[in-house]
């Protein structure tokens, strides 16, 4: 698994932990190694950290094809677009979707920033 896509899906459970309970930073783990081990089909949906997995991914997807048109997209873009192509297990009420896409992009872009920074730091 992408390293963007692992920070960005742990940081946002230690986010989103106290909402959602001490177990989601596990739950999480455990979803970022199944999808090293099987296709990604054989995930459990329902799954919150199956799901901050998933948003991490296509908001990681989503970012990498802005940034091709524009040198840095906007967060609120990128939130956008991962929103209209996000297909979320309907037992997510809206108002944790939305917290959960909105942490979790920020946390990839976050971690795209930092990403990127390493090897300029290196040299």
């Amino acid at each position: 698994m992408n390293d963007v896509i692992a920070a960005a899906a742990r940081t946002s459970a230690d986010q989103l932990a106290d909402r959602y309970g001490p177990r989601l930073a596990g739950d999480v783990e455990a979803a970022i190694h199944a999808t090293d081990d099987r296709p990604q089909q054989y995930l459990d949906p329902v799954s919150l950290g199956s799901l901050i997995v998933a948003v991490a991914a296509l908001a990681w997807t989503v970012y990498r094809d802005l940034k091709k048109k524009t040198p840095q997209p906007a967060p609120q873009v990128v939130v956008r677009s991962v929103h209209l192509h996000l297909t979320a297990p309907t037992a997510v009420p809206a108002e944790d979707r939305d917290l959960i896409i909105e942490t979790v992009v920020i946390q990839t872009l976050a971690a795209a920033e930092q990403a990127q920074a390493l090897p300029a730091a290196e040299e």
